[in-house]
């Protein structure tokens, strides 16, 4: 692989934080995954990371008595819109100490203060903080947050949004989403290997949306949109597996395409593997590589904000669940 790759890295709510109990997170978790993707970079000397995280019990709870992600039209509601955002910052905060203690250069980044909104899809994000972060050897880090919708009013962003518009800019080989969930499954529970365009309406029928409060669509809307972004992004490949487990994350981010868990990709493998047991069972087999068709290096590069015009419409965000 080339040593100038792009990874783009998600750490879910559901993973960093009890989705169950408001306002928990996971300090313990957080440091062992901070450490597992420093000793990964530094398996990987070249190797560049985008890291996001998910909102997870802080910022849904304070979501979901507004319903700020289909609008903010209220005096109560932008009260509301407050309170998501000082939930998410919150997090963020906790999380990015605790990444640093772990010895992760993490730069934060606050969503809010760039993006732009137009009917729920992101129209503008700054880029060019991302970009020089990346240039001096920082892991900018950014996290599902309030944002400006010059039709909503406001909205909420969530991470995979913010990864779904830099893709075509930025250009990354992989998408990592580590979550609490060991991939994709179907209805007996199993991990599905492997998802394709093609194979994507028979799944489809498999998925539901979060079984805690998830403002942003669960596992189902985030299948749809890796859908249509690998659609978009021939050669790029999006895997969704547990963080859980110890070394996982360190070997996905270090080793190349994991043989565990779920790969989301527009090549159809030449010999799919079987669905294999969900939590506590056995890991699948080997997902074949698409070595040679990932998307390695930045775009060209841009100015400071940049805009959706002339992307594809297939990017465009499902309705949230």
């Amino acid at each position: 692989m080339a040593s100038d790759e792009l990874l783009f890295l998600k750490l879910g709510g559901s993973l960093i934080t009890d989705k169950a109990r408001p306002y928990t997170h996971r300090p313990g978790l957080i440091h062992r995954l901070g450490e597992e993707i420093r000793q990964a970079l530094e398996d990987r000397p070249g190797l560049r990371l985008l890291l996001g995280h998910g909102s997870g019990s802080f910022g849904h709870q304070a979501a979901a008595p507004h319903g700020t992600r289909e609008g903010v039209r209220t005096p109560g509601q932008w009260r509301g819109f407050a309170e998501v955002s000082a939930a998410a910052a919150r997090l963020n905060a906790l999380v990015t100490d605790i990444l640093l203690e772990a010895g992760l250069p993490v730069v934060s980044l606050s969503p809010h203060a760039s993006v732009r909104c137009r009917d729920g899809e992101i129209v503008h994000l700054a880029t060019e903080p991302i970009r020089e972060a990346l240039r001096h050897g920082l892991v900018p880090l950014v996290y599902g947050d309030v944002a400006w919708d010059e039709v909503r009013g406001g909205t909420i962003v969530s991470t995979e949004d913010l990864f779904v518009y830099l893709a075509p800019l930025l250009r990354p080989a992989r998408v990592l989403l580590v979550g609490s969930a060991p991939g994709v499954l179907d209805d007996q529970g199993r991990v599905i290997p492997r998802i394709t365009p093609a194979s994507f309406p028979e799944v489809q029928r498999f998925l539901q949306g979060a079984h805690t409060t998830d403002v942003t669509g669960g596992m189902a809307d985030k299948v749809a949109r890796m859908i249509r972004l690998v659609e978009a992004i021939p050669g790029l490949r999006v895997h969704i597996f547990s963080g859980e487990e110890p070394g996982r994350v360190r070997r996905a981010v270090a080793g190349g395409d994991p043989d565990f868990g779920t790969c989301i990709s527009s090549m159809p493998a030449r010999s799919p593997p079987p669905p294999t047991a969900g939590r506590g069972g056995p890991s699948p087999p080997a997902v074949p590589s698409d070595k040679g068709t990932g998307n390695a290096g930045p775009g060209p590069t841009s100015s400071a904000g940049e805009t959706a015009a002339g992307r594809s419409d297939g990017l465009r965000r499902s309705t949230p669940q």
